[in-house]
């Protein structure tokens, strides 16, 4: 194939995906778009922080747990790192729908999405949603890197208007114009996305093999470091949400201390938890445990240390007993 057959074969191919480039694209330009146009969200102390909407991808992240952790028990970085992540999306969508440095801005959707998958692949109420949403943007980043830009493009504006540097090996690998990628390159890129997808398939859901299971759709708490200091008769416990909608809180209706024999010696009902001291919480994230207006919401991803005053005489306390309000119930033996 000659050099012009092979531009305008590439040409072809750029123009083909002209669609999964704009939709691709406003998909992340309206991130920023919906969160600092239509509603700021980048604000820490008002309701609906993107930071908070990050802490829930906590519990069950694959691989970059760490590096979530210590945003969400860092205010300041967190927030910072929100800024630049929805400033990367606005410039990767729209010059993506532009055409402009499209393989670079594939790059950037490759690793966005990958972001997504590792992130929240396990979120999801009554769909996959957010593991689709990382493998088919994984996917989509590998292809448009493939195929460049076509006709509707500024980087084929550029290079129509034969600007020198559009013939440069580095505009050719960050803009769009003729590449050369062997077969086997496209052959194993894919096998290793096919693989991806099917790997977090299994380790999210179990999509591949053995008992599907959908951590979004109940409540789950864990109950740890429980304890009971009997020179100040304090009962403290670690409880964190690890599943569950990440939209919808856990509504703690009752808080029971029980002694051995499983009877309850002191509760805490929904009316007391729902004016529960906000000092007796010491919440690690910055999704917060707090009284609501009928219980005590825990959201995914929130992590608290509980401190409750143990005010029953002739008892002794053995182990704590959480309530949800659909039924759940979690127990943890006092140390």
């Amino acid at each position: 194939m000659n050099t012009i057959e092979n531009n305008r074969f590439t040409n072809t191919a750029g123009l083909f995906t002209l669609a999964l480039r704009l939709v691709i694209g406003w998909t992340y330009f309206s991130a920023f778009w919906r969160r600092l146009i239509l509603d700021n969200k980048l604000i820490p102390e008002e309701a609906g922080y993107i930071g908070e909407k990050f802490n829930h991808f906590l519990p069950n992240a694959l691989g970059i747990k760490p590096i979530i952790e210590y945003l969400v028990t860092h205010p300041d970085a967190l927030q910072t790192a929100m800024v630049w992540f929805t400033i990367i999306e606005a410039i990767v969508g729209l010059f993506l729908m532009l055409g402009l440095f499209s393989r670079l801005m594939s790059v950037g959707v490759f690793s966005l999405a990958m972001g997504i998958l590792l992130g929240s692949g396990w979120i999801g109420t009554t769909c996959l949603d957010e593991w689709q949403i990382g493998v088919l943007g994984v996917a989509s980043g590998f292809v448009l890197f493939l195929t460049g830009s076509g006709t509707y493009s500024l980087d084929q504006f550029l290079i129509n208007k034969k600007y020198k540097f559009t013939n440069t090996k580095w505009f050719l690998w960050l803009g769009s114009g003729s590449i050369s990628i062997s077969k086997k390159v496209v052959l194993f890129g894919s096998i290793a996305i096919l693989g991806l997808t099917l790997f977090t398939n299994q380790y999210f859901h179990g999509g591949v093999f053995g008992t599907l299971h959908n951590k979004s759709v109940k409540p789950k708490l864990e109950i740890t470091e429980a304890s009971y200091h009997a020179a100040n008769k304090v009962v403290s416990f670690d409880v964190m949400r690890v599943e569950g909608a990440d939209v919808y809180g856990s509504f703690l209706i009752s808080i029971q201390l029980l002694d051995q024999n499983n009877q309850i010696i002191q509760e805490w009902d929904m009316d007391q938890l729902s004016q529960f001291p906000k000092e007796m919480i010491n919440n690690y994230y910055v999704a917060k445990i707090k009284p609501g207006k009928h219980s005590l919401i825990i959201p995914l991803g929130a992590k608290a240390r509980v401190n409750l005053p143990f005010t029953a005489l002739n008892a002794q306390p053995f182990s704590v007993k959480l309530i949800d309000i659909s039924g759940t119930v979690w127990q943890e033996k006092l140390q």
